[in-house]
């Protein structure tokens, strides 16, 4: 139970980072898919999904949790910073592209200190 209202909690706290940082910016969100980028953000994102799903065998056989880890915190990295760059060059006038990174920012220090939460314990 302290799992879910852990990932809840973590659900609220991007979402209200999101919006007051794109209040902030006076940002309209907008989707890279709406601009002349949107086959280029299609490939791009099926590229790094196909890499990320072929080289997934590997770390499911390794057994390593802190393997497995990075494994995912590589792969957000690269999906979310994909998205940062192609809203840098597609919707440059709105600067999305700095709330995105911020977003991205968090997501990887909470994935690096997941380890340090004292519930995890009793859910594994």
């Amino acid at each position: 139970m302290k799992f879910v209202a852990f990932f809840i909690g973590l659900l609220i706290l991007l979402f209200v980072v999101e919006k007051v940082t794109n209040k902030i910016l006076g940002v309209e969100r907008k989707k890279v898919s709406e601009t002349s980028g949107k086959n280029l953000d299609f490939w791009g994102r099926g590229i790094i999904l196909v890499i990320f799903l072929s080289t997934l065998w590997f770390v499911i056989t390794n057994n390593s949790d802190i393997l497995t880890k990075f494994y995912w915190m590589t792969y957000l990295a690269l999906l979310i910073g994909f998205q940062v760059i192609m809203e840098f060059i597609f919707i440059k006038e709105s600067k999305q592209y700095i709330s995105t990174t911020l977003l991205l920012i968090l997501c990887l220090v909470v994935m690096y200190n997941i380890d340090n939460f004292p519930f995890l314990d009793l859910i594994l």
